[in-house]
């Protein structure tokens, strides 16, 4: 029996060549939002994995929208030149489709990278003033974010856009808006960060309202030849956040709305979540939206063999499942998958001798899109 897994997929009229995706893993590498050679490497070695979608990583649509200072952005000319000098580069070997998260972090924005301690980096220590839903502090420790106004709900909505206009100059293939993790378009979502009385705060309508825009303005902007997704944390796993079934009324608003794919992880908004990790914990969420609201739906979160990826796609879980750890682990993760799965991926021919002997026919005859 064929490998599900290895089966084509498309995302409205993007043909994926096999259902795994490389997930948005931020590197927090470049330079005043810049794309630097670290992305042409990084980026360059994931685009030989055989991996069906590359999403490159979350990318702030403004300065104050990133969540370090070497974050990656796509809010000014030189971003996106910068960028375009990488994309460049990797398509020059690869013809893996390859899509963008766009993102704004909310009140977790101006933070020191993980191996720094990941804390709120001060104003007066090279950090910026983060901007959120409600004056209410990701970590109790932790200084308030400035409440929103409309002038600023109105401003982030535009860079949205702008970004993803960027994206469409670029040939980006696709774009996954970012409403998950704790970010600013999750904190609208979750009463657990929006406390605001007007018409984005308060009832379910009205906290979906800023997400809601944003994809229009988006969807709107955005090529409707090349297909636009997003990424939702289904729960925040604190009683009274954001839940399952909020999840899925957002999904059917989103399907109404013409939205491509929904990318399922969890988490991130609250430290007082409590999360069951085990191998595949996630996939529930995305078993349950993908049977409510229709839609394609991307399964994330320890997948990391690939039996268990193909069982995840043969018993109808998911569409597509997502790789982040596992992946910069093994870059060459869907190789080893397609091994033992009987399968074949694509590959650079100065890599066609590299299979072990019983995988010889690992790899499909072909130039990988090489000019």
């Amino acid at each position: 029996m064929s490998s599900q897994l290895f089966t084509p997929f498309r995302l409205g009229q993007l043909k994926l060549p096999n259902r795994i995706v490389i997930s948005p893993m931020c590197m927090y590498s470049a330079e005043e939002g810049n794309a630097t050679d670290w992305h042409l490497i990084h980026l360059g070695s994931l685009a030989f994995s055989g991996a069906g979608l590359l999403v490159i990583e979350a990318t702030a649509v403004s300065s104050e929208g990133r969540i370090t200072g070497g974050c990656l952005g796509l809010y000014s000319d030189t971003n996106e030149q910068a960028l375009g000098r990488v994309l460049d580069g990797v398509r020059r070997y690869s013809n893996m489709p390859i899509a963008v998260q766009l993102a704004h972090a909310g009140r977790k924005a101006s933070s020191l990278p993980p191996w720094l301690g990941g804390q709120l980096q001060p104003m007066d220590d090279g950090g910026w003033q983060p901007v959120a839903p409600s004056a209410v502090a990701d970590d109790a420790d932790e200084p308030a974010p400035a409440e929103m106004v409309s002038a600023d709900i109105n401003r982030i909505r535009d860079a949205f856009v702008d970004s993803a206009r960027r994206a469409a100059r670029l040939d980006i293939n696709a774009v996954e808006l970012h409403f998950a993790h704790g970010y600013l378009l999750h904190e609208f979502l979750s009463p657990l960060a929006n406390r605001r009385t007007d018409r984005y705060g308060g009832s379910l309508e009205n906290r979906m309202r800023l997400p809601l825009e944003v994809f229009d303005a988006v969807r709107d902007a955005w090529p409707h030849s090349r297909p636009l997704g997003v990424r939702i944390s289904a729960t925040d796993w604190v009683d009274g956040g954001w839940d399952l079934e909020q999840s899925c009324t957002l999904g059917s608003e989103l399907k109404g709305r013409g939205c491509d794919w929904i990318d399922v992880s969890s988490g991130g908004l609250s430290p007082t979540q409590k999360i069951q990790l085990g191998p595949g914990y996630q996939v529930p969420l995305a078993r349950r939206l993908r049977a409510e609201v229709g839609l394609p739906t991307i399964a994330v979160g320890l997948i990391t063999e690939a039996q268990q990826a193909e069982t995840i796609i043969a018993d109808g879980d998911a569409d597509l499942v997502a790789l982040a750890r596992g992946v910069l682990w093994n870059p060459h993760w869907p190789w080893q998958a397609a091994g033992e799965l009987g399968a074949q991926v694509d590959a650079p021919p100065q890599y066609w001798r590299a299979p072990p002997r019983e995988f010889k026919q690992l790899f499909r005859d072909g130039l990988f899109g090489m000019r």
